[in-house]
C-alpha cells in the first residue's frame, strides 16, 4: 500500500467521548474473525500500522479487554461500549479498525475476507494477514 493511495479517515465510538484519525485507502480488506470474542462482536476490521493511526480523543475513557493468550488488546469505550479500534493478536504494532465506526463514509467499499480464528495458529500462517514492516 503506497502512502499516496492513503486519505484520512475519521472515526470514533458511539457516544463521541473517542476519536481517532486513520490512514487508510478509500477500499479496504477487512478481515470476518470468528474466534469467540470476534463472533460474538461480530468484528469486522482492516488492519493499520500504529503510524497510520491516531487517537484525537477519549484516552481516558478506554477500557481494554484481553483473554487467552492476552496479546489483542479489545478496547472499547467505557461510556457506550463501542469497540471502534483494537490491537490485534496478528499485529500488535498495529490496529484493527472498525470500518463501520468511520464517520463521513470516506470508505468507498469494504472487501471482506474469512479469518477462522477458532483455529488461529493454523489459519495465521497462511492467511496473509500480518503487517509487513516498512
Amino acid at each position: 500500500m503506497e502512502s499516496s493511495d492513503l486519505m484520512k479517515h475519521i472515526g470514533g465510538c458511539h457516544c463521541g467521548q473517542i476519536e481517532f484519525e486513520v490512514q487508510a485507502p478509500v477500499e479496504v480488506n477487512a478481515i470476518s474473525c470468528n474466534c469467540s470474542v470476534c463472533h460474538m462482536k461480530q468484528n469486522i476490521h482492516f488492519i493499520v500500522p500504529n503510524h497510520h493511526f491516531k487517537l484525537t480523543k477519549g484516552n481516558d475513557k478506554l477500557t481494554t479487554y484481553t483473554f487467552n493468550t492476552h496479546q489483542a488488546k479489545h478496547t472499547f469505550c467505557s461510556i457506550c461500549g463501542v469497540q471502534s479500534f483494537y490491537t490485534p493478536r496478528s499485529n500488535p504494532d498495529g490496529k484493527g479498525i472498525m470500518p463501520h465506526c468511520i464517520k463521513y463514509n470516506t470508505i468507498k467499499k469494504i472487501h471482506i475476507t474469512d479469518f477462522n480464528g477458532d483455529q488461529w495458529e493454523q489459519e495465521i500462517e497462511k492467511s496473509g494477514i500480518r503487517l509487513r514492516s516498512s
